[in-house]
Order: structure tokens, then sequence, then C-alpha cells
């Protein structure tokens, strides 16, 4: 939404949480402040606050802090496993995200949730106007998974075998228009993931393997960028061009925005070095763009040598 404060007021009740003693917790340089059902076994608290905290460290590993110095956390709890209904906003004091959590959860059903890290990336990007929807929640899907695997709670095998599996639910259709005018929940979301990945490895290229899209969305947040502010798009896009040297946020939203650009996947996993089965991926490190791949995971440079490789030879319109 646009418009990010909204009227709210956040009542945050004191528990006690083993290990620890109290609901609000420091990562990143911000404050993450919990509220949750009282009524809830210690051992499920414990491993509630286990699973913010992983959410927290994967945000840190990707963008080097947290975005905000006061982020509101309501976990709603439901007799059940799994996590649901995640919805983030910016208020006028912070952040707020509410989401809701099965108390019979086990820890490793918790450590594969992607969920509330992908809420906690929308913290870290401004509002945008409504038709950009894509590129904040485009931006979260792609992000979530390599923040994770950064923070050491996700492996790349998952990472990569997940994005290849899913990624083709992001190319256009009939009657696409691009992505700024076709509001369709596979544009939307893997739209602007494929948009993303395509803009991380073009940034990775032609820097050498130096920069990457986490440079570029590091400056948007670090320049006030958050879920807290109102934004243009090409403000953004603009400021994330200048930290990483090269215009490649604004020239690919230049030809993806209104119209159907399609991508040859097929090709661009080969260029990858990238196989799936059922989610998982196996790698081929001697496929060309092998260093950008591994340095996308990592956020380390790895040495590349002169790739000729642009994503102007996978792109058509359809």
């Amino acid at each position: 939404m646009f418009v990010s404060s909204i009227l709210s007021i956040f009542l945050v009740f004191s528990f006690a949480f083993a290990p620890h003693h109290d609901p609000s917790f420091k990562v990143g340089g911000g404050t993450i402040d919990i509220t949750l059902d009282s009524d809830l076994s210690q051992s499920t608290q414990d491993n509630l606050m286990t699973w913010v905290h992983d959410a927290g460290n994967a945000i840190v590993a990707y963008y080097g802090r947290f975005p905000l110095s006061h982020t509101y956390l309501e976990l709603r709890s439901f007799d059940g496993r799994g996590v649901h209904n995640g919805h983030t906003f910016g208020v006028d004091n912070g952040g707020l995200i509410r989401i809701s959590v099965g108390a019979r959860s086990t820890p490793e059903e918790l450590k594969r949730d992607w969920m509330l890290t992908h809420e906690m990336v929308h913290l870290t990007f401004p509002s945008v106007p409504r038709e950009h929807h894509w590129i904040e929640e485009g931006g979260a899907v792609y992000v979530e998974p390599i923040a994770r695997s950064r923070a050491g709670n996700w492996g790349k095998e998952h990472v990569w075998g997940e994005m290849m599996r899913d990624m083709h639910q992001g190319l256009p259709e009939e009657g696409d228009e691009g992505l700024d005018n076709t509001h369709t929940w596979g544009r939307t979301y893997w739209g602007g993931a494929l948009f993303c990945l395509l803009a991380d490895i073009e940034i990775h290229e032609r820097t050498h393997n130096r920069k990457g899209l986490d440079d570029a969305l590091r400056a948007i947040m670090n320049d006030g960028g958050v879920i807290t502010k109102d934004w243009e798009l090409d403000h953004a896009f603009s400021i994330g061009d200048k930290a990483v040297g090269v215009p490649v946020l604004e020239q690919l939203y230049a030809k993806m925005k209104d119209k159907p650009v399609n991508v040859d996947l097929d090709q661009l996993w080969r260029q990858l070095g990238v196989s799936q089965q059922n989610g998982i991926a196996t790698f081929d490190d001697k496929a060309p763009l092998t260093p950008i791949r591994e340095s996308i995971t990592t956020g380390k440079p790895v040495k590349t040598g002169n790739s000729k490789f642009s994503i102007d030879a996978l792109m058509s319109v359809k």
C-alpha cells in the first residue's frame, strides 16, 4: 500500500520466555517486541522465540542490520501446526507484523518456515504505489530463501531447487501488459521475484561479481527506504543503481514495466548450472555463471572470468 502509516493501538503485554525473560529482544540494532497468548506452554514459547530469532538473524545476514528501530510482532496461536496469514504494516513508530502459528508446530517445522522471514523482508523496502506491488511481494519472495541460507538456516540446494521449480509462475501469460499492469498472483509474486533474479545476475555480471542486488537493496534501506515511508519506485531504483554503479534496476524496469517480457528460463538455469528434482537442486560447477550463483548465495565475492553473458539474450516480448 502506498499509504504506509495506519492508526493502530498496539498493547504489549509482559510474558516470561525462557531463556529470554523479556518479550523484547534486540537483533541487528533493532528491537522486536512480541505478544502471544499467555496460556502457551514454556516449551512452545521457547520454540517460538527461537523461530523469531532465526528470522531476524536472516534479515541481518542479508541486509547487514535490522531495518527498523522498533518492530511489533503479534503472534496469534491456534490449535494445530504450521504458519499462516502473515501481514506487515508500517505504523507511526515502527513496523507491525501479525502472523498466525500453530501451537503444536515442532521446532523442525518452524525452522523450515519461510513466512516470518518473508514478512520481515517487507520492513526493509518503502511503500510504493499500488501498481508496483510486484516489487514488494516479489522482492520478499526472492530475498527470503537467500537470507535464510546466509544465516545458516536453509541449504543452497533448497534455495535454488525451489527457485527453479517455481520461477516459471512469474512468466507472462496471454493478455499480459507488463509488471505494472498485470496484477495476477503469479506476476505479482513470482514475476517480481523473476525481476529480482535477473537484476541480481546482471548487476553481478556488469560489476565483475563485485556487487549484487543485496548492495542495491541495502542502499535503499539505509537511505530511509523502509516500510514506514512512501516512495516512488523510480526514486528507490535510482538509489539502488547509484550504489552498485550500474543502472540495472532502472533499465530492467523500463523493459518489463509495461510489456510482456518472456525469459528463456531453461537456458538461464543451464547458464547458472542448476537442475532440480522435487525442489532439491544439484549443481554443475563448470557452468558459465557458477561464480555469480555462488556469490548470490553466500554474499561473498567469487572470482569470475571475462564472461560476455547478458540477460538480454534470454528476453523477448511475448
